[in-house]
């Protein structure tokens, strides 16, 4: 398994990471167990969570579940040292603290509440999960409208927070920091109030990316080559869309659509027929579509660590077997074909 560092820090992380969203509703804490076993013995060595999680559905009685189980399971394992972990501060409309924003005084109480939930004494990767501003993510960028926000608010807010982030630092509860659902201009203005104040700066930034979803190429994808910032790519597989379960209108049970059936949005009238055209790439190709759509990912121009997610150990064995396939030259260019063909299917 290829490793990377993380932004311009010593932490070397497996080039693809294991998300953990689905633990505590769709996969059992014994499941996600299982898949960290799987994952470590693979060489995968990076896990990501959120003091949010699960998901589907995210509410107030599973906030923090996920966490919990990660936790118990360092203290099954006492292997703590050999994985790099990151988690995440929710945001305003949070479930944890009742939708409050994120503010310095908040970084610290969110963190009291995951180390004890992780059963840890440090955060490898502390991110936060969205601005206090807003986002264009998760579908927003179809009616996105910054002309209300004031940049010298949000400054203020970026210098309170990194204090409080630089303090965990010190206090070795944290070892570096990164963003989530962000934009290029937001990127800029952390690293610039960073180096201002002697904050922590920006090494990650966990924002949506795959075939079907490529806002990042351009702007964010120029920003995180020449400030060497890491890109966690989250739904490197369209929340499944790119496996092929879903076309033809198939919702296989216990599948994500099978519990929100717009997939966060995701499915629109264009989404079978866009994914179809990558699906026949890697049929053309004698491909695993799995396999190709995250291979895609880790040759971006770019720093990149796509973070999959595998609802059963059956679909994370499937994953495993890929990880270390290389693209050709000529299927870049049909996925790029393909991309041109159709461009934001959702």
């Amino acid at each position: 398994m290829k490793t990377i560092p993380l932004g311009q820090t010593d932490i070397q992380v497996s080039q693809l990471c294991l998300g953990s969203m689905t633990w505590g509703t769709q996969t059992s804490e014994a499941g996600g167990h299982a898949q960290m076993d799987m994952a470590l013995e693979a060489g995968i060595n990076f896990i990501d969570t959120a003091e949010a999680y699960p998901v589907n559905p995210m509410n107030k009685e599973n906030a923090g579940k996920t966490e919990a189980i990660i936790g118990n399971w360092f203290e099954a394992r006492g292997n703590r040292d050999q994985v790099v972990l990151a988690t995440k501060c929710a945001g305003a409309g949070n479930y944890i603290r009742d939708g409050e924003e994120i503010s310095g005084r908040v970084i610290h109480e969110a963190i009291d509440g995951s180390l004890k939930r992780l059963k840890t004494d440090y955060i490898d990767l502390y991110q936060l999960h969205w601005p206090n501003r807003g986002s264009y993510m998760f579908r927003q960028n179809w009616t996105y409208d910054p002309s209300k926000q004031d940049k010298a608010k949000t400054r203020t807010h970026m210098e309170d927070v990194l204090g409080a982030l630089q303090k965990e630092v010190e206090r070795g509860r944290i070892r570096a920091f990164g963003l989530s659902n962000e934009s290029a201009w937001g990127t800029c203005q952390w690293l610039d109030v960073a180096e201002k104040m002697g904050g922590p700066r920006v090494e990650t930034i966990q924002n949506e990316y795959s075939l079907m979803c490529r806002m990042y190429d351009t702007d964010l994808g120029e920003l995180g080559h020449n400030e060497q910032i890491t890109l966690l790519a989250f739904s490197p597989l369209a929340t499944g869309l790119l496996t092929g379960k879903y076309q033809g209108g198939a919702v296989p049970e216990g599948s994500r659509a099978s519990i929100g059936p717009t997939l966060g949005g995701r499915m629109s009238e264009r989404a079978l027929p866009g994914a179809q055209v990558y699906l026949d790439v890697a049929e053309k190709h004698g491909l695993d579509p799995v396999h190709m759509s995250l291979a895609f990912c880790n040759q971006r121009p770019f720093p990149v660590s796509p973070i999959f997610g595998a609802t059963t150990s059956e679909q994370l064995k499937h994953i495993i077997d890929g990880k270390d396939l290389v693209l050709s030259q000529e299927v870049l260019e049909d996925l790029d074909a393909a991309n041109r063909s159709f461009p934001m299917p959702y």
